[in-house]
Protein backbone atom coordinates (compact mmCIF):
# COMPACT_ATOMS: atom_id res chain seq x y z
CA UNK A 1 0.00 0.00 0.00
CA UNK A 2 1.27 3.44 -1.21
CA UNK A 3 0.69 6.69 1.33
CA UNK A 4 1.49 10.41 0.70
CA UNK A 5 1.16 12.64 2.71
CA UNK A 6 -1.11 10.51 4.59
CA UNK A 7 -3.76 9.44 1.45
CA UNK A 8 -4.10 5.86 1.13
CA UNK A 9 -3.44 5.61 -2.83
CA UNK A 10 -4.21 2.09 -3.50
CA UNK A 11 -7.92 1.94 -2.54
CA UNK A 12 -10.85 4.59 -3.22
CA UNK A 13 -13.08 6.12 -0.52
CA UNK A 14 -16.10 7.63 -2.02
CA UNK A 15 -17.05 8.77 1.49
CA UNK A 16 -14.04 10.66 2.28
CA UNK A 17 -13.52 14.77 3.14
CA UNK A 18 -10.79 14.99 0.45
CA UNK A 19 -12.72 12.68 -2.07
CA UNK A 20 -16.49 14.47 -1.44
CA UNK A 21 -14.42 17.90 -1.33
CA UNK A 22 -12.89 17.21 -4.90
CA UNK A 23 -16.42 16.17 -6.15
CA UNK A 24 -18.06 19.09 -5.13
CA UNK A 25 -15.74 21.86 -6.68
CA UNK A 26 -15.80 19.97 -9.92
CA UNK A 27 -19.45 20.12 -9.90
CA UNK A 28 -19.07 24.01 -8.91
CA UNK A 29 -16.98 24.68 -11.39
CA UNK A 30 -19.01 23.40 -13.90
CA UNK A 31 -22.17 24.80 -12.68
CA UNK A 32 -23.83 21.70 -11.77
CA UNK A 33 -24.00 20.70 -15.83
CA UNK A 34 -23.04 18.12 -17.92
CA UNK A 35 -20.09 19.75 -19.85
CA UNK A 36 -20.19 17.30 -22.76
CA UNK A 37 -21.06 19.32 -25.80
CA UNK A 38 -24.56 20.06 -26.47
CA UNK A 39 -25.39 18.14 -23.10
CA UNK A 40 -26.43 20.37 -20.23
CA UNK A 41 -28.17 17.76 -18.29
CA UNK A 42 -27.92 18.53 -14.60
CA UNK A 43 -29.79 14.98 -13.86
CA UNK A 44 -27.60 11.76 -12.19
CA UNK A 45 -24.42 13.86 -12.34
CA UNK A 46 -21.12 12.31 -12.33
CA UNK A 47 -17.03 13.94 -11.45
CA UNK A 48 -14.89 12.05 -13.45
CA UNK A 49 -11.72 12.14 -13.53
CA UNK A 50 -10.11 12.70 -16.96
CA UNK A 51 -6.57 10.78 -16.44
CA UNK A 52 -7.68 7.59 -14.81
CA UNK A 53 -8.07 7.75 -10.85
CA UNK A 54 -6.12 4.02 -10.81
CA UNK A 55 -2.87 5.08 -12.22
CA UNK A 56 -2.93 8.87 -11.95
CA UNK A 57 -2.59 9.00 -8.14
CA UNK A 58 -0.76 12.72 -7.91
CA UNK A 59 -4.09 13.64 -9.67
CA UNK A 60 -6.57 11.89 -8.00
CA UNK A 61 -7.79 15.27 -6.09
CA UNK A 62 -7.20 17.86 -8.56
CA UNK A 63 -9.90 19.87 -9.68
CA UNK A 64 -8.80 20.03 -13.35
CA UNK A 65 -8.47 16.49 -13.98
CA UNK A 66 -12.38 16.68 -13.07
CA UNK A 67 -15.35 17.10 -15.75
CA UNK A 68 -19.12 16.58 -14.92
CA UNK A 69 -20.38 14.59 -16.51
CA UNK A 70 -24.48 13.15 -16.84
CA UNK A 71 -25.47 9.66 -16.39
CA UNK A 72 -25.61 8.72 -19.83
CA UNK A 73 -22.01 10.45 -20.72
CA UNK A 74 -20.41 9.28 -18.05
CA UNK A 75 -20.82 5.32 -18.81
CA UNK A 76 -20.02 6.32 -22.39
CA UNK A 77 -16.49 7.31 -21.32
CA UNK A 78 -16.19 4.87 -18.65
CA UNK A 79 -12.97 2.49 -19.24
CA UNK A 80 -11.68 4.44 -22.19
CA UNK A 81 -10.46 7.60 -20.61
CA UNK A 82 -7.08 7.16 -22.56
CA UNK A 83 -9.46 7.67 -25.61
CA UNK A 84 -11.42 10.74 -24.08
CA UNK A 85 -8.73 12.50 -22.25
CA UNK A 86 -7.79 14.72 -24.51
CA UNK A 87 -11.16 16.03 -26.01
CA UNK A 88 -12.28 15.74 -22.21
CA UNK A 89 -9.12 18.10 -21.56
CA UNK A 90 -10.48 20.41 -24.91
CA UNK A 91 -13.99 20.56 -23.12
CA UNK A 92 -12.28 21.86 -20.00
CA UNK A 93 -10.11 24.40 -21.30
CA UNK A 94 -12.86 25.43 -24.07
CA UNK A 95 -15.00 26.63 -21.59
CA UNK A 96 -12.59 27.72 -18.23
CA UNK A 97 -9.92 28.97 -20.53
CA UNK A 98 -7.69 27.25 -18.80
CA UNK A 99 -6.03 23.61 -19.21
CA UNK A 100 -7.62 21.01 -18.50
CA UNK A 101 -4.72 18.85 -16.81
Amino acid sequence: MLILKGLNLSNRNWNSNQYKQWRISVYQRDKFRCRWPSCRSNKKLNAHHILEWSTNPLLRFNVQNGITLCGKHHTMVTGKESHYSVFLSQLLERRTGKRGR
